[in-house]
């Protein structure tokens, strides 16, 4: 099982950026796929999540994130994307993204939960 997250970049505030993980190993009919993000010297924080499942999925967004962010999955890709909007300072961060078999992580603590990590992508905001 492979994640490989990218995307990242530099962006001034009110800006978006992309983050895309694609998932090798796995299908995303099985696994749910979550976002997890770390600021330096703080916790990481589990920011977003989709649900596995042959639909659109089942989607969970941490109150800071709300709003502004989106999350998505394409099976044929077996890809998930992380739309994120009007960026903020605070969205500063190393993105990783997670992966646990089942139906999904409908909480930041359980986005932290998941068993199978890639390695970040680094995203800043700052004008």
């Amino acid at each position: 099982l492979q994640l490989q997250a990218c995307g990242g970049g530099l962006v001034q505030p009110g800006g978006s950026l992309t983050l895309s993980c694609a998932a090798s190993g796995i299908s995303l009919d099985s696994y749910a796929i979550g976002w997890a993000r770390q600021a330096p010297g703080k916790l990481r924080e589990g920011v977003s999540s989709i649900s596995s499942g042959s639909g659109k999925g089942s989607t969970y967004y941490a109150d800071s994130v709300k709003g502004r962010f989106t999350i998505s999955k394409d099976r044929a890709k077996n890809t998930v994307y992380l739309q994120m909007d009007n960026l903020k300072v605070e969205d500063t961060g190393v993105y990783y993204c997670a992966s646990d078999i089942g139906m999904g992580a409908p909480s930041s603590a359980a986005i932290l939960g998941m068993d199978y990590w890639g390695k970040g992508t680094q995203v800043t905001v700052s004008s």
